[in-house]
């Protein structure tokens, strides 16, 4: 073979490497625009679940905290309710021992009074004769029935 051959072997040679490695690069080329626009979209998709997360977590963060109030307050409606009902008592307690001392009072005043009413605190004897001018229930009056 000629020299001249050898040489244009050696060039087509060189030739067919260098399209090789010229299209090797821009296969590589291509291959890294596709991964960083995947790297793009999935740093975008991070962002929009790290957005949606917060908004998730203030949400969340919020209803916990009216949770809260809410438990505050029914119980602050329950502490002022006690209160309330053991002022109730307290009254009740000084309304009963008023009313005792004015019973002490007026059974010192006029003794044996008081022993002729019916008190509700006792209960009615069933020897004692029921009186025809006093009402048996003493929310009724003492007339008979009607009729219309």
């Amino acid at each position: 073979m000629d020299t001249w051959v050898i040489v244009l072997i050696v060039i087509a040679v060189v030739v067919v490497l260098a399209l090789i490695a010229l299209m090797m690069s821009k296969r590589s080329g291509v291959a890294q625009a596709k991964k960083r626009e995947q790297a793009r979209e999935h740093l975008q998709e991070a962002q929009l679940r790290t957005a949606k997360a917060d908004q998730e977590q203030a949400l969340a963060e919020e209803q916990s905290a009216r949770a809260r109030r809410e438990k505050a307050e029914a119980e602050e409606r329950a502490a002022v309710a006690e209160r309330e009902a053991r002022e109730r008592v307290a009254q009740a307690h000084d309304e009963r021992s008023t009313a005792e001392d004015l019973r002490a009072k007026a059974e010192k005043l006029a003794p044996g009074l008081s022993d002729g009413q019916h008190r509700t605190d006792q209960p009615v004897r069933s020897d004692q004769p029921v009186r025809s001018d006093q009402p048996i229930r003493p929310d009724e009056s003492g007339g008979g029935a009607t009729r219309r």
